[in-house]
């Protein structure tokens, strides 16, 4: 490995999603992006619903996270989210029920609906979309 790489390394609770060495990632935080590169200062910060990039000698990868934490040590950087999916994995036909689901819940006004995780519903519905490149 490199001096301008670092393992980035993606959990959540169902499995380990990515293990890899890479030489950026770029993601979303609840303070907006930020882009890693190798000797980052540690950081821990909270992850926002949003597409994720990163980038490795051979081109560049996506994918949809959910919310979680960034950890960056000088061992690397480990994101633990609710959810993570690469873009190859995303499957577009349950991404485009999941909005659509999730839109329908919000045009509804009954009572007893939560509209905040209505709303992150589709957010992440969106990401994924956006992410498999039909967004």
């Amino acid at each position: 490995m490199s001096d301008k790489t670092f393992i980035l390394t993606i959990i959540t609770p169902q499995r380990q999603v990515y293990q890899e060495p890479v030489n950026m990632v770029i993601v979303q935080t609840a303070d907006g992006e930020i882009g890693v590169l190798a000797g980052h200062i540690p950081l821990v910060a909270p992850l926002a619903i949003g597409p994720m990039r990163i980038k490795t000698a051979d081109g560049e990868r996506k994918a949809a996270i959910s919310e979680g934490f960034i950890e960056i040590s000088s061992q690397g950087v480990l994101l633990l989210c609710e959810t993570a999916e690469m873009a190859e994995e995303i499957d577009i036909a349950r991404a485009e029920s999941a909005r659509q689901r999730a839109q329908s819940r919000l045009q509804d006004k009954k009572a007893g609906i939560d509209f905040t995780r209505a709303q992150a519903a589709l957010q992440r519905a969106l990401v994924r979309l956006k992410v498999a490149g039909r967004g």
